[in-house]
């Protein structure tokens, strides 16, 4: 158990927290294909069935992109301390929330909604609040030029 003054560094909360978001967005995502193994379709009603790959390449990009984001995310609070770093990395969470709830809204407008779904993206959206507070704290944290991940013994 760890005593009070021995809390985790900011960068190692940090990366956990994005773990945890990676994950459950994977997680999200698995969940949506499910259906395929009991024999049944994941179309959602778009209005538009794709006919080749081409068709949906730049949302196969964005969807890299969005994971993307995140590793390199991990990287750099690794490796990186500076404040513009912080700022930087500060402003990336927030606009991973309002994706996450943009995305929590959309769950809530496919029929039928499924709620196992909208549970987990509202998890996730709480994920991200806990990762903007911990960033937020983080940037506000004087900075120092030490190591950067650091073991809380």
């Amino acid at each position: 158990m760890l005593k009070p003054k021995e809390q985790p560094s900011f960068a190692v909360k940090i990366i956990a927290l994005w773990t945890v978001f990676l994950l459950g967005t994977l997680f999200h995502t698995q969940l949506a294909l499910m259906p395929l193994f009991h024999g049944l379709s994941v179309l959602a009603p778009h209005g538009h069935v794709a006919t080749d790959i081409g068709e949906i390449s730049p949302i196969l990009w964005l969807m890299l992109a969005f994971f993307t984001m995140p590793l390199i995310a991990i990287t750099g609070t690794c490796l990186l301390d500076s404040r513009w770093y912080r700022i930087g990395h500060f402003w990336l969470t927030l606009i991973y929330s309002v994706l996450n709830i943009a995305h929590l809204i959309v769950d809530l407008t496919i029929l039928p909604i499924a709620w196992y779904q909208v549970a987990l993206m509202a998890f996730l959206f709480l994920i991200g609040l806990l990762l903007n507070l911990v960033t937020y704290q983080w940037v506000k944290e004087p900075h120092n030029h030490g190591h950067r991940l650091q073991s809380a013994h």
